[in-house]
């Protein structure tokens, strides 16, 4: 790179130009660090620039250019209307007469860089650039770009001019002293001020002007700046014909430069171009750009995050809605299952009551007569010829104790219409808000939706489908076991009884026959016969509480059932809702979690180019380097 050619001495100025282009070593490692720092952030941004749609690849196309701007050489851009006297300006500069082709009428249709080289040459490009090369001392600290005129009769011109204003370290502006300051030079300024440029003011063919005249223009071009755009800009006036009649081949006439102006300008650029100026500089500009795309990209990306963060909240409604849905569901389910725990109470209830019935202590005499025809074995005999239930059966029939189960099926069969009726309203609703969503927003990024919002084509009940035969069986085992465990343990408990009750009348009767009759005897006998009464209701009891323990644990395994079969249905008809609105949420969550990403890198690299700028601060001081 031209700037760190022969590091490590100081630059030393021999006449006019004529230097010798050397660097302070430890001005070269402090360029270099930031130089390093300064790459890796614009590298880092230009990860996430051509992400922001709205930026624009114009802009990305200026920070790619800023990443590579600080290994070329030093820019000075000028700019201005046509005829202004651009070529002229630098022709007179490098003591040259024909090195830009001048003219009265727009010669320059190209942007031209002039750089340092041992021979003059034009190196043209298929492109709006060209190079040319000369070898000026004063090409070896600076390259100059003339450009077309800001005003030119064709328009490209301008254009072109535009496109390469961003790449400039420093911009000077070339007026007309007829023609100071008009409206259009005005718009340049206020354009340039925006690019952060660093602007020099030169006001050429100032000898068409008196001396008076001269000095009201310029004070008239710094009051405008000041007044107009706040600017506090260098302004000299010049001629640019004076300056290159000064020229005698490679040497100039002293008392001739100064009467062009050319001098106090050439002056400040011999001030301004030192080391440290140059090289921070060079830095500064590539920052400039990249801190002006980013100005541009934060407020593109804190406009989206606007828009999204309405959306955003939409999202946040639309799954409030859905866990509100899901609740609501959830309540028809435990409302089902509530009636299911109430039928099943209810049976179990008459169930309890039907067994105490039957075994009731006032049918101890009944149960007796039955009891000794089944020690007999007549018991099934008579029950043939009567051809009647169980009495058993007869009181669980009187009872009502099945008739509540019974209600069971419709009342599981109630839960699918309920639910889906629920389902299928919910989803048109949501299909109706998101469509309606979707069409309110921009159309950057409703492009962006995948799928459609569209309400299902059938609906499926195959998890309560599926518990039918379960549930079947469950309800089965309820009124079929049970009566037959009842009926048995009555069986039981009155051959039981009668058996008691005739040994105890046998073994009396012995006794009595074998001794004289001892009252006292005759009543111990008696109690222990009408103990053996009472063993028939107390039985009853214990065979009710080991009913209701039954029911119970079929009523859990029944609600169970319904319960998981009910669960799974809602799960079905939430996972339809979350569909009909996936494209919008999808949508929201995605755009949002990309502009988080591009917010925080923004905010990141304006940190870290805050930082930057400090550090090319202090290498603007030149105690920095012990000078």
């Amino acid at each position: 790179m031209l700037l760190l050619h022969n590091c490590g001495r100081r630059l030393i100025k021999k006449d006019r130009w004529n230097v010798e282009d050397t660097l302070d070593t430890r001005l070269v490692t402090a360029y270099e660090a930031i130089r390093r720092r300064e790459y890796e952030v614009i590298n880092d941004l230009l990860t996430v620039l051509p992400k922001i749609e709205t930026l624009g690849e114009e802009r990305v196309a200026q920070v790619r250019d800023a990443l590579f701007h600080a290994d070329h050489p030093y820019l000075m851009v000028f700019v201005g209307p046509f005829n202004s006297g651009k070529s002229s300006l630098i022709n007179a500069l490098l003591g040259q007469d024909e090195l830009l082709t001048v003219g009265p009428v727009p010669t320059t249709d190209r942007i031209s860089i002039l750089r340092w080289g041992i021979d003059t040459q034009r190196m043209e490009s298929g492109g709006e650039v060209d190079t040319v090369f000369h070898p000026s001392p004063l090409l070896k600290r600076v390259s100059f770009v003339d450009t077309p005129g800001l005003e030119s009769i064709f328009q490209k011109h301008e254009e072109t001019t535009r496109k390469f204003l961003h790449r400039s370290d420093v911009v000077v502006l070339v007026m007309l002293a007829t023609q100071a300051m008009t409206q259009r030079n005005i718009e340049y300024l206020q354009q340039l001020r925006e690019y952060g440029k660093k602007v020099l003011i030169v006001i050429n063919q100032a000898d068409l002007l008196t001396p008076d005249e001269q000095a009201a223009v310029r004070q008239y071009v710094l009051d405008q700046s000041q007044d107009r755009l706040n600017l506090k800009v260098p302004v000299w006036m010049v001629s640019a014909k004076k300056g290159k009649a000064s020229w005698t081949g490679e040497t100039v006439n002293p008392e001739a430069w100064a009467d062009s102006g050319l001098d106090q300008f050439e002056k400040y650029l011999d001030e301004q171009l030192d080391d440290v100026e140059r090289l921070r500089q060079k830095l500064q500009t590539p920052l400039q750009i990249t801190q002006n795309v980013h100005k541009v990209a934060l407020e593109a990306v804190k406009a989206n995050q606007s828009i999204l963060d309405q959306y955003q909240s939409i999202a946040d409604n639309v799954q409030q809605q859905l866990n509100g849905y899901e609740r609501e569901q959830q309540k028809i389910v435990r409302e089902q299952l509530t009636l299911i725990g109430g039928k099943f109470t209810e049976a179990t209830t008459r169930g309890s009551e039907a067994i105490r019935e039957v075994f009731q202590w006032s049918h101890t005499l009944r149960s007796m007569r039955w009891g000794c025809m089944d020690l007999l074995g007549l018991s099934r005999i008579f029950q043939r010829l009567r051809k009647n239930p169980s009495y058993t059966r007869l009181v669980f029939e009187e009872r009502k104790v099945y008739e509540p189960l019974d209600q069971l099926q419709e009342v599981v069969a109630q839960l699918g219409p309920r639910l889906e009726g629920k389902d299928l309203q919910d989803v048109d609703d949501l299909v109706k808000y998101a469509q309606k969503e979707i069409k309110a927003l921009p159309e950057t990024i409703r492009g962006k939706v995948i799928g459609d919002i569209r309400a299902p084509v059938k609906y499926d009940r195959t998890p309560l489908q599926e518990i039918r035969t379960e549930l079947e069986v469950i309800e089965s085992e309820s009124r079929l076991i049970e009566t037959e465990r009842i009926e048995n343990g009555l069986r039981n408990s009155v051959l039981f009884l009668a058996t008691f009750e005739l040994v105890l009348a046998l073994i009396f009767i012995v006794v009595t026959l074998l001794s004289q009759f001892d009252l006292g005897i005759f009543l111990v006998f008696l109690g222990l016969a009408i103990i053996g009464f009472f063993t028939l209701p107390i039985l009853g009891r214990f065979l009710a509480s080991g009913h209701t323990n039954r029911m119970l644990k079929l009523q859990s395994r029944y609600v169970e059932a319904v319960s998981k079969a009910g669960e799974k249905q809602v799960k079905h008809g939430m996972a339809l809702r979350n569909e009909v609105v996936a494209p919008l949420t999808r949508l929201v969550e995605a755009q949002t979690q990309i502009q988080n990403e591009q917010l925080n890198k923004l905010q990141k690299a304006n940190q870290q180019m805050v930082e930057i700028e400090a550090e090319l601060t202090k290498l603007g001081k030149k105690r920095l380097f012990g000078r």
